[in-house]
């Protein structure tokens, strides 16, 4: 299985509501796709979103690091997959989104080339998971309402956008908390938008009302590492560090520092799956639990991910992978099957996609 050409696209995909957090509003999914192709007649697919103000990358940064890393790929066996990682990692430094796209079309190859599902080539697991879904910032009464939706259509986990104003914060949880009941898990999610003092304050007076977070994650700045120590140390709800962890250098100082209790896993911040498995072999380790995220990802990359959560479902105790049921379509044909907040993995070879609808070609390498 040799690879012949390489296609670069863009997709984009209406959300079904405006998708706000304290970085940022999103009203589509505008991703860069990657299909590399084989001299079998076989397509590995993956997908970069853009997330400048999380990972720095843009549609230019995305299409010229992925052009850089593709030419190197040319000609090349599948069947020597190590050599192909490393070129993807080796070639460019930083640029994870895209090293994320050339990484999962490269597994979904590697699967296919052994006729498996990738999540079995990844060890094997559950063919089906369960995510939990986001709410929005928004006005308290918007968040309330929905809350109220996601439960309605099967959702019993729910992860609240918080991180803009600390006492409307606040109350945004508890109304939402009132209005859903105890039987919901609640996760929030500040996208670093407390400093250390207003996320005690608010995390502690959460904790009064008697509402049992799941988690609270990433309350503030990445790089403040001391401060994330100084709220896992002081609180009782877990607290999950998601922009802190690119790498698994930046996972050993996390966990070994106490800087959280959960790990977030984003394809998108370790630059696809062989980073992301060694941040989890370091969680075994440390006997630290992880969750796999996604950015805003229309599907190619939140399957791959989903077969990564499938393989490692020991370790990866929690599940956010909602991007697709953010979408107002489905752009696939195959991959997995969402259903309210089940998420579905074929048995297909690979990803089990075979083409994207609306997909438009940039450039060829060749």
């Amino acid at each position: 299985m040799i690879i012949e050409k390489i296609e670069i696209g863009k997709i984009n995909v209406p959300l079904i509501t405006p998708f706000k957090t304290a970085l940022r509003t999103v009203e589509s999914v505008e991703d860069i796709v990657i299909i590399i192709k084989t001299n079998t007649g076989h397509s590995g697919f993956g997908e970069a979103p853009p997330t400048a103000v999380i990972t720095g990358d843009t549609h230019d940064s995305i299409i010229g690091a992925i052009t850089l890393i593709g030419k190197q790929l040319i000609g090349k066996n599948i069947e020597d997959f190590n050599t192909l990682i490393n070129i993807v990692h080796r070639t460019i430094i930083k640029n994870t989104s895209a090293k994320a796209a050339v990484e999962i079309a490269l597994y979904d190859l590697f699967a296919q080339s052994m006729n498996r599902p990738l999540y079995k080539v990844l060890g094997g697991g559950p063919s089906q998971l369960k995510t939990d879904l986001t709410i929005s910032v928004d006005s308290v009464e918007k968040m309330v309402a929905d809350s109220l939706k996601a439960i309605e259509v099967g959702f019993d986990q729910l992860k609240i956008k918080v991180g803009k104003n600390i006492t409307e914060d606040i109350f945004r949880i508890k109304s939402i908390y009132d209005a859903v009941g105890p039987n919901i898990k609640l996760r929030l999610d500040a996208n670093q938008g407390w400093s250390v003092k207003e996320s005690l304050y608010a995390i502690k007076k959460i904790e009064e009302y008697g509402i049992v977070l799941d988690f609270v994650e990433q309350p503030v700045k990445a790089s403040d590492i001391d401060g994330m120590i100084k709220i896992t140390s002081e609180v009782l709800s877990p607290i999950l560090a998601d922009e802190s962890i690119f790498s698994p250098k930046d996972a050993i100082e996390v966990i070994t520092r106490k800087a959280a209790d959960i790990v977030n896993i984003k394809l998108m911040k370790t630059g696809g799956i062989s980073n992301a498995l060694k941040i989890i072999n370091i969680c075994e380790i440390y006997d630290i639990p992880c969750m796999i995220g996604c950015m805003l990802e229309a599907g190619i990359s939140v399957t791959a991910a989903a077969h990564l959560a499938a393989a490692k479902s020991s370790i990866i105790t929690r599940i956010d992978l909602d991007g697709p049921a953010l979408c107002s379509e489905n752009p696939l044909d195959g991959g997995i099957i969402m259903n309210g907040s089940k998420i579905i993995l074929s048995n297909k070879p690979g990803l089990g996609i075979t083409n994207i609808t609306g997909f438009e070609l940039i450039k060829d390498i060749k």
